[in-house]
């Protein structure tokens, strides 16, 4: 298991994080987290690459996302997601009729007659994933090692830290480590393309506030706002107390003056960079026409909007790799669901579907990979009205590189019971899903499409040598190289 690395925690990356956490304080408004200026790169690339990690805060229920369709398997589900149910309709399963529109037809069928549509409120991705823009990955979770249920029940082989908690397991999900951890396989990729880029401060972009999924050794990343980078508002005559110019001149000249003190240099070192990639994103941003609508009330749209407008002004930034995240709360449905869930998953693929088609707007469709991430699946039996905290679950890719209109990974057996029969072994208890296919090669079939070499994979995923082989091979084949 990869655990915290004693010997990355220099003085330099002391300094580096102490002066970011300082920003966070007496220069909030900069919102900046810059110190990160790294010198080191494995690759340096001629073309343009992005990944967008879009990650679903709660633990989205994957059951109701990615809906067993085939009479035989819907009936499972259906009579699983009856049973204690306190809905008024007395299931929190969905209708076969209900899916019809959202049905996904890939150009090779599963095995054994398999179906799978989307939730009804999800029909933009349902139409990319038809249309061959977007993929579904099968019962992908964390995992150390290849697991089988006989093992989690008996101990005999390491596991996640921490797993059905929340906090912990979105960190596991983003660094492989609990709560905590310092760095993410979203910033280990940045690290490695950092001198590639004009600009190594734009490497990593968060729109979603910070995130340990961003953070790398040298890269962490740059802070935006849905309206585009913050700016310092003292500084810039966009704050009451400092209206007057003569006042302002001077305060952003106290904040930005070399110091003698070697901590109170570096703060005003950070900061002058931070005014000065502000001008520089906005200058470049300023450019940027995209006629995409994106739908409006949609908390993620705004943020996949600005990711999309950041992509455009990537030549303006110097930008040959970039790595994002944004995402969405509210999936903790162990009540209500029925009632939520459509809602927030119609802004989850209403968003998309928009991110996707401002990239075909700029012509570099194939260029962009967005994927989802949650912090879990849930479990297949009903609580009443939701479910309980999972470990497996399903996720989407989409973009014009995504071998599309397919399903990668192992379709799970649709199953709660606890028997020694095949239809339940993949799961551990209420159906919830022992995971099939780890994040660890998830990751590295992103990390391969971006330009990271087998070599330098172990240094984006730590335990990505733990896999492989026709069952657990380290590229899922999802993406075209």
């Amino acid at each position: 298991m990869h655990l915290l690395q004693t010997d990355k925690h220099t003085r330099r990356a002391f300094l580096r994080r102490s002066g970011q956490v300082a920003l966070m304080g007496a220069a909030a408004p900069l919102a900046l987290n810059l110190a990160a200026m790294g010198e080191a790169a494995a690759f340096n690339a001629s073309d343009y690459k992005a990944l967008v990690c879009v990650f679903l805060f709660g633990g989205n229920d994957h059951a109701n996302t990615v809906v067993a369709y085939d009479e035989a398997s819907h009936a499972a589900y259906a009579r699983i997601r009856m049973a204690g149910a306190g809905t008024a309709a007395g299931s929190i399963a969905i209708t076969r009729s209900a899916l019809e529109a959202t049905r996904l037809r890939p150009l090779a069928p599963l095995p054994g007659g398999v179906e799978f549509a989307l939730n009804p409120a999800m029909t933009g991705l349902a139409g990319l994933f038809n249309a061959g823009k977007a993929a579904v990955q099968l019962n992908v979770g964390p995992l150390v090692v290849p697991t089988t249920r006989r093992q989690y029940l008996g101990g005999g082989v390491p596991l996640p830290p921490k797993l059905f908690s929340h906090n912990d397991q979105q960190s596991v999900w983003q660094s492989q480590g609990a709560e905590g951890s310092t760095r993410g396989w979203g910033g280990n990729m940045g690290d490695l393309a950092l001198a590639g880029n004009g600009n190594a401060l734009f490497t990593c972009i968060s729109v979603t506030g910070n995130t340990v999924f961003l953070a790398g050794r040298d890269a962490l990343q740059y802070q935006c706002s849905t309206a585009g980078p913050v700016a310092a508002k003292a500084a810039q005559g966009q704050d009451w107390f400092f209206w007057e110019p003569a006042m302002r001149a001077a305060f952003a000249e106290f904040i930005q003056q070399p110091r003698t003190h070697m901590l109170e240099n570096a703060y005003n070192a950070v900061t002058r960079r931070g005014i000065a990639a502000e001008a520089q994103v906005s200058g470049a941003l300023a450019g940027v026409a995209l006629n995409t609508v994106f739908p409006a009330n949609n908390p993620l749209a705004a943020q996949l909007r600005m990711v999309a407008r950041l992509i455009g002004a990537r030549n303006g930034l110097g930008m040959k790799r970039q790595v994002f995240m944004v995402s969405m709360g509210g999936f903790d449905l162990h009540d209500d669901m029925v009632r939520r869930q459509p809602g927030q998953l119609k802004q989850v693929s209403d968003a998309m579907t928009a991110f996707h088609q401002a990239t075909v707007e700029m012509g570099i469709s194939d260029k962009v990979t967005a994927f989802t991430a949650s912090d879990f699946g849930r479990t297949l039996t009903s609580n009443g009205d939701g479910t309980d905290h999972g470990w497996g679950s399903h996720h989407i890719v989409v973009g014009g590189a995504v071998r599309g209109q397919a399903f990668y990974g192992k379709p799970p057996p649709i199953s709660a019971g606890d028997t020694d029969g095949p239809q339940d072994q993949w799961h551990i208890g209420q159906g919830r899903l022992l995971p099939s296919t780890a994040v660890d090669q998830f990751g590295a079939t992103l990390a391969k499409w971006f330009g990271v070499s087998a070599t330098e994979m172990p240094i984006i995923l730590p335990n990505i040598g733990n896999f492989g082989g026709a069952d657990y091979p380290q590229d899922l084949g999802f993406l075209v190289s």
